[in-house]
């Protein structure tokens, strides 16, 4: 009894039809390999162009304009106007209240009778009120503008850690999920040739027809393996895009150290450094100068006033008489300087500034809460990120002997059966064992990197998980 060898068949059966699907399958991934990148060229892309974190960098640039722009109330105002305006002239003596300033001033000419004719009239003035003493209001405001300062900048850089750990662990499973492509390739090339081989076995009548089926049924499992790891590869390469800023249809990612090496174990960290809870204690910050501004708010404030007006009317100063002339009304009849010292303190404003600080007072308890959770949950995050580690390790130096061992068993039942002694059913079992095998060493040694990734990511200090593939 004579049956063909794997090599000898395979190359006798070029043009099946389960050999033109492979050579499709084949080609479909080699389109695929367009663009290959490797870590350090994913991060610098994603840290550039992903447009959250642009948000916050524009954020930051805002809030350093907003210190700027509170720096301005050390400077004195300013005020100059000039107006022209035609009206009547009449008037009686008397008060009245300015309302605010929405009231017309009612000064004029008094006379037993009204004069409806209306006159033109000129009036300028410049003012300067400059708040010398102001018992710290200004200061507080710009300390609170410098806390919102750290306070953006804290919440950016957290946000460019925290993407660049998601930019890492994507480009780690588009990885895994490469090396699957990979497996399920040659689990579908073995496939194909023990159909082949079973194939010419039953036609010659030196094996059951039910071998053929089984042989086929395997063929096709394999090629579903095969797309299923490709559509999970095309997924994950989409959100590995999705995190650089730009999609693309196709990225490879390089291999790098990942697949020759194994995560060395690393010292203690110190998760109090987390961005998170650098994030967490500027909004405490943050808050509590809010509520130092607001406390101040109700302290009074001096000034030093200056002012110089000059005006024009068409009634004369002189004889109360009127013209109605432009040019009478628009030049200047008199002038007048002031310089002065005021206070104003607004009493009544200590009922809502006592509620406004009270306000930020609870704010600021809230965000000391939340802090103790963020520290709460990045403690509870590295002892799993610990273990994790040592289990993925464990997991990783376990999976060569699982495949060497499924490679020998493989073997034993190939040559089994090609001299008759087996079944189709073992050998197809020993197929699926090695196929598991390899699928296991890949991912678990994928698994130790992301085990790792999971310990910097809870330290905050990515250069740990880095620092090892530059190796």
């Amino acid at each position: 009894m004579f049956i063909p060898s794997s090599k000898r068949l395979f190359q006798e059966k070029r043009k099946t039809p389960g050999l033109v699907f492979l050579l499709a399958l084949l080609m479909s991934s080699a389109i695929c390999h367009a663009q290959q990148v490797n870590l350090q060229e994913i991060l610098q892309e994603g840290t550039q162009n992903y447009p959250f974190l642009k948000s916050k960098q524009a954020e930051v640039r805002g809030a350093e304009m907003r210190i700027k722009s509170v720096k301005t109330d050390y400077l004195p105002t300013f005020v100059v106007q000039d107006q022209y305006t035609f009206s009547t002239n009449n008037s009686v003596a008397g008060s009245f209240w300015g309302n605010e300033g929405s009231v017309i001033s009612p000064s004029g000419g008094i006379r037993p009778e009204n004069i409806y004719t209306g006159t033109f009239g000129s009036f300028t003035s410049a003012l300067v009120d400059w708040r010398v003493f102001n018992f710290g209001k200004v200061k507080a405001n710009v300390k609170t503008a410098k806390a919102e300062l750290s306070r953006s900048q804290a919440d950016y850089e957290n946000e460019i850690f925290q993407h660049q750990v998601r930019i890492v662990d994507a480009y780690l499973v588009l990885l895994i999920n490469q090396k699957l492509v990979e497996a399920q390739r040659q689990n579908l090339e073995r496939a194909l040739v023990f159909k082949q081989v079973t194939d010419a076995a039953v036609g010659s009548g030196m094996r059951p027809g039910v071998d053929s089926s089984l042989a086929s049924a395997e063929f096709a499992k394999a090629q579903l393996l095969l797309l299923e790891s490709q559509r999970s590869k095309k997924a994950q390469a989409l959100r590995l895009a999705e995190l650089t800023g730009q999609l693309r249809d196709s990225i490879q990612v390089d291999s790098m150290a990942f697949y020759s090496q194994l995560p060395a174990a690393n010292s203690e960290t110190d998760f109090l450094k987390n961005p998170a809870l650098r994030f967490s204690q500027s909004q405490i910050d943050a808050s509590l100068a809010r509520s130092n501004a607001v406390r101040k708010s109700f302290l009074p404030s001096i000034s030093i006033l200056g002012s110089g007006w000059a005006r024009g009317s068409g009634v004369s100063n002189k004889d109360d008489s009127f013209k109605t002339d432009f040019g009478s009304g628009v030049n200047y009849q008199v002038y007048n300087y002031l310089f002065g010292v005021s206070t104003r303190w607004n009493l009544t404003n200590i009922l809502r500034v006592r509620n406004d600080y009270k306000n930020e007072q609870f704010q600021v308890e809230r965000f000391k809460e939340l802090y103790q959770t963020q520290k709460l949950q990045l403690d509870r995050q590295s002892r799993d990120a610990e273990m994790q580690f040592q289990l993925a390790l464990d997991q990783a130096r376990l999976t060569p002997v699982q495949l060497n061992a499924a490679q020998g068993a493989f073997n034993q039942a190939q040559a089994r059966y090609e001299s008759g002694l087996t079944d189709l059913f073992t050998l197809a079992q020993s197929v699926n064992a090695l196929n598991r095998a390899e699928v296991d060493k890949f991912v678990t040694n994928g698994n130790a990197w992301r085990a790792l990734l999971m310990q910097a990511a809870a330290a905050g200090d990515l250069s740990i998980f880095l620092n090892q593939i530059a190796q």
